[in-house]
């Protein structure tokens, strides 16, 4: 573990030993990029601040419970535990709302048990999905419809999947 911490200070400590070698200004190129950068931040501002909204509102108004309770039986049907329907619908929204959920999940049930192991395999093989489309399509002319359908119905499935192997093993 040790060594482990000393990779990144190596990996730069490399990086200006090359650049040197090579006479690279390297503060000069990192402004340089640094100035490319402030034009997509801008652009993405928009859709990261709509998402995050939306996220938002999703929780308070009530109906992300609403749609939890209404989903529950499905996923019991389909060997996705009740207890961790919240953090099936929340994950594609808010990457911090599914971190205080397993919280929660792990507070309640334990870290050892099914419903934990089965919502630790589903926030670790499911994806902000809202969240990563909105930067990756911002600048695009794209429709991100059909990219973002995909990757709901591939999160779903490795969910059941998931709880699927966290019942066999």
């Amino acid at each position: 573990m040790r060594y482990a911490a000393l990779l990144l200070p190596a990996l730069f400590l490399a990086l200006f030993l090359y650049a040197a070698i090579r006479r690279v200004r390297l503060y000069d190129c990192f402004t340089a990029g640094v100035k490319e950068a402030v034009p997509l931040a801008l652009s993405l501002f928009p859709y990261l601040a709509a998402i995050l909204m939306l996220s938002e509102l999703f929780e308070r108004s009530g109906l992300s419970a609403a749609l939890i309770r209404a989903l529950a039986p499905l996923f019991s049907c389909l060997g996705i535990p009740k207890e961790i329907a919240g953090l099936v619908l929340v994950k594609p929204f808010s990457g911090s709302g599914a971190t205080a959920l397993l919280s929660e999940i792990f507070s309640a049930y334990g870290a050892e048990s099914y419903i934990a192991r089965c919502a630790a395999v589903v926030y670790g093989s499911s994806e902000t999905v809202f969240y990563l489309s909105a930067v990756y399509f911002a600048g695009s002319k794209k429709n991100p419809a059909k990219p973002v359908v995909i990757s709901l119905i591939s999160n779903f499935f490795s969910t059941i999947l998931g709880c699927l192997l966290c019942k066999i093993m």
